[in-house]
């Protein structure tokens, strides 16, 4: 019989960082869609940020992405950070955007675009020092589109030198996390393309180099718990980006897509007892909302995250392992269906209640007002976001 006390302790303790880029306009590679009340700065951001920890309880961190959240003073956006009651989470470098990157970023064929984005990469150590983060999350969109275009094994080169630049330039306590990326924008060859190749870098490079598993960045019919369980294993799981893929990389809200592989992976983190923040996986969300209202969204996010954790935690362990061991196939099946079926809404209900939350935290959002007022104040200036 599964503890309901223990389960809500954990669910209690659980933490789930937002991105700052969610709070601002996105869209398809046609167009960007923008809506009222959107973020114009990263102070805004990191407002909207603090909503969803508010009514959540279990967001209380945004990572950031430089340079669309660079600013003139790191510890002010710190202490703005935490006077809404958040911290400020992984730091993102931006390699994929500038003209020069056309052709790769670390990867380039052009040792100066190579200098170029790997002096990016260790500035946003420094702002990862001057934030308190202890995350620097790394994501290459280097690839080729032709075979015969450049050097696979030139460009793992390259990629490796760059590697070790930024691990050697970390400070004590910060880890690296190394995503993967199967396909896009590149097409014919990704410099890292799946878990493997990113686990083979992190491996060469030390303990604090490790691999971040996007959920939207495998081939379909990927098979992402074994990857989650395997990474466990070996001590090289660093952390999540969170999302849902029907075709691509479609960044829509976690387990919108897929609620089964959601609580497949959180089982294999719960049975790894790899939940706690102690045990150093980061649990972050990496979504664009481009029709949906962006603070709902991430709420919901949030939420669905919960409500499979919270089903993989009722996983009764001890009746799953005595039909595993003794070949009860459709027994070991059932023990997960029967988590997985479990209607945890009330539980997480009485959770919030608990922690002093509204039990319905999309609800109440809805009735505090908050879309209202930035809709209203948020008048003139640019929004947030990029153009397509």
């Amino acid at each position: 019989m599964t503890n309901l006390s223990a389960v809500r302790e954990v669910l209690r303790r659980q933490r789930i960082e937002t991105p700052s880029w969610a709070y601002g306009n996105s869209g398809t590679r046609f167009k960007v869609f923008a809506q009222p009340g959107v973020a114009r700065t990263p102070y805004e951001k990191i407002d909207d940020a603090a909503q969803v920890h508010r009514f959540t309880g279990i967001a209380p961190s945004v990572a950031i992405h430089i340079p669309w959240d660079r600013v003139d003073d790191y510890g002010d956006l710190t202490a703005h950070a935490r006077s809404v009651g958040l911290e400020i989470g992984a730091i993102n470098p931006n390699v994929f955007q500038e003209t020069e990157y056309k052709l790769g970023s670390v990867c380039s064929p052009d040792p100066v675009v190579r200098r170029l984005a790997l002096g990016h990469v260790l500035e946003c150590i420094e702002v990862a020092q001057a934030t308190g983060s202890t995350i620097l999350s790394l994501w290459f969109a280097d690839g080729t589109n032709y075979p015969g275009q450049d050097s696979i094994a030139r460009r793992q080169d390259c990629l490796a030198e760059a590697l070790a630049a930024v691990y050697a330039a970390l400070p004590a306590g910060m880890r690296m996390l190394l995503e993967y990326k199967f396909f896009e924008p590149a097409f014919y060859s990704t410099d890292v393309p799946d878990w493997g190749t990113s686990f083979a870098h992190c491996i060469r490079l030390g303990e604090r180099a490790q691999v971040l598993v996007d959920t939207g960045h495998h081939a379909p019919g990927t098979n992402i718990e074994f990857i989650v369980a395997v990474l466990l294993r070996a001590g090289k799981l660093g952390g999540f980006h969170f999302n849902s893929r029907f075709y691509a990389d479609d960044d829509l809200m976690v387990g919108a897509a897929d609620p089964f592989q959601l609580f497949r992976i959180m089982n294999e983190i719960v049975a790894a007892q790899a939940l706690d923040p102690d045990a150093g996986v980061a649990f972050m969300l990496d979504q664009c909302h481009n029709l949906e209202p962006k603070i709902p969204a991430e709420i919901r996010s949030v939420m669905n995250v919960q409500e499979a954790t919270a089903k993989a935690l009722l996983v009764d362990r001890d009746t799953l392992r005595e039909r595993q061991e003794s070949g009860d196939v459709l027994g070991a099946h059932a023990v997960l269906m029967d988590a997985y079926n479990t209607d945890v809404r009330p539980l997480l209900a009485e959770l919030r209640q608990a922690m002093d939350l509204d039990p319905d935290p999309l609800a109440a959002y809805e009735r505090s007002g908050y879309a209202e007022r930035i809709t209203e104040l948020r008048t003139g200036g640019t929004q947030a976001g990029w153009s397509a």
